[in-house]
């Protein structure tokens, strides 16, 4: 009986702390329940510095419940999407994770899948204004109970970017950021600003863009509005239908991982502000100056580091382009060719930067460059190995039609720079470039010069 006295509250210690590490789990539905229709119910998993592994249920109305929900430190919400099948994301465990190790805060899940998993799309859509009402209602909560608004992040995925433009609006726009990625464009293309996501329903609003020919919203809708390989045809992904289902979601779903990476500091994706992809891709858009010594925006989760400029500005479109998988990150290159031929030539360049046994290749398809006599042909050449110094050159040019005579470019100057790193351009001059030939060479420091 004596020992039982002082065992009994160690027991009672032991099996409340076994309820508390209980963790919680994101909904697990399946097809079956998309096909019936789900009804919607929001579940809020919290995770911490403390619990970077273990999900706690949180109850919407008593915080006061979880002493380790930190109320003095910022708050991000991630939203998931669209559940047509409804499983979990995924992506959600690695994101929260990295989010975690980024900063400490508090990271909410947003458990929307009762609602979200539905093979009626509209029934979805409808979800997300209750789904908004919903988490309104939470973060009051959160504000009564001394939590800044103003420290509050929201990322959501295609129809999560709406819900986090709901709740925004609901606010007043007092929250920090939304961080939107793909947001979903059918049903909310041409809507009004007050019934999709928009740049004041945050004081910063940042968005990717991923498919916007078909599920993802093509218009901007932020401070800044990324446009990754112009928002359109990730590469990598399917290109036919008989890919399945891949074909449809993987341009969509493309905006997760990009982002995942810039969480995780993989490499940085530097972004253009330019009118379009096209004007891109032809090199017209390489100057940042609106930025000062910032310089050209990061796409990701540091953009926030431009952001009063940013919001003075208004609207941004800013693209960068990535390979087909990761590290998705490229180096971007100013190529500029002048050519003494007499008469106008047109073709395509592909350049090789060699450094420390390693080639890094760009291939300036595109479009044809057309060459005249003493004018400066610029191209944008896009590498997606990281070249610290490029040792040696290698170009080739072609006029893409096997059937018609064999061009020469009689190169006065060519010119390579570093659009990403303050070094030194690096120069060419009296080049013969044969048709389908490829020549390799070590450049030199550019000289001043006339040209």
């Amino acid at each position: 009986m004596f020992l039982w006295q002082y065992l009994t509250p160690v027991l009672l210690v032991i099996l409340q702390t076994c309820k508390a590490r209980k963790c919680a789990t994101f909904t697990d539905l399946n097809f079956g329940h998309a096909f019936f229709g789900t009804t919607l119910k929001i579940r809020l998993l919290l995770y911490t510095r403390e619990s970077i592994d273990c999900g706690t249920l949180m109850s919407h109305t008593n915080l006061s419940a979880h002493p380790h929900f930190n109320l003095s430190n910022p708050t991000t919400f991630i939203i998931h999407g669209y559940r047509p099948t409804g499983s979990p994301p995924i992506w959600v465990k690695k994101l929260t994770q990295l989010l975690l190790h980024r900063k400490d805060m508090n990271v909410i899940l947003v458990d929307w899948n009762h609602g979200a998993a539905n093979l009626n799309y509209l029934k979805s859509v409808e979800n997300t204004k209750k789904a908004a009402a919903n988490l309104t209602a939470f973060i009051k909560n959160m504000e009564e109970h001394g939590a800044s608004l103003s420290s509050i992040h929201m990322i959501g995925v295609s129809l999560g970017a709406h819900i986090s433009g709901f709740v925004g609006t609901n606010l007043n726009g007092t929250i920090g950021r939304i961080t939107a990625l793909d947001p979903a464009g059918p049903q909310f293309k041409g809507n009004p600003p007050n019934e999709r996501l928009d740049p004041t329903d945050a004081q910063f609003v940042d968005v990717l863009h991923t498919d916007i020919d078909a599920l993802g919203f093509r218009e901007p809708l932020g401070h800044i509005d990324f446009y990754a390989n112009g928002g359109t045809d990730q590469p990598g992904c399917p290109k036919t239908i008989f890919s399945g289902g891949a074909y449809f979601k993987c341009d969509h779903q493309r905006s997760v991982l990009l982002y995942i990476e810039s969480v995780n500091r993989t490499c940085s994706s530097t972004a253009y502000p330019c009118s379009s992809y096209k004007d891109f891709l032809d090199g017209d858009c390489v100057s940042c100056d609106q930025f000062g010594a910032a310089g050209c925006p990061v796409f990701g989760y540091d953009v926030v580091r431009w952001k009063d400029i940013l919001v003075r500005l208004g609207q941004t479109k800013a693209y960068f382009s990535t390979t087909a998988k990761t590290p998705f990150c490229m180096t971007n290159y100013l190529l500029d060719v002048m050519v003494w031929n007499k008469d106008e030539r047109s073709g395509y360049i592909t350049a090789k930067l060699h450094y420390n046994g390693t080639e890094a290749v760009a291939s300036i398809n595109h479009k044809a460059s057309k060459f005249r006599e003493y004018t400066e042909t610029k191209m944008l050449a896009q590498v997606g190995k990281n070249i610290q110094s490029v040792e040696k050159m290698s170009l080739k040019f072609s006029n893409g039609n096997t059937c018609s005579p064999k061009y020469k470019l009689r190169v006065l100057r060519i010119r390579l720079t570093n659009l990403e790193h303050e070094q030194r351009p690096l120069c060419r001059y009296d080049l013969l470039l044969k048709d389908n030939e490829e020549v390799t060479f070590r450049p030199i420091p550019c000289e001043e010069s006339n040209f």
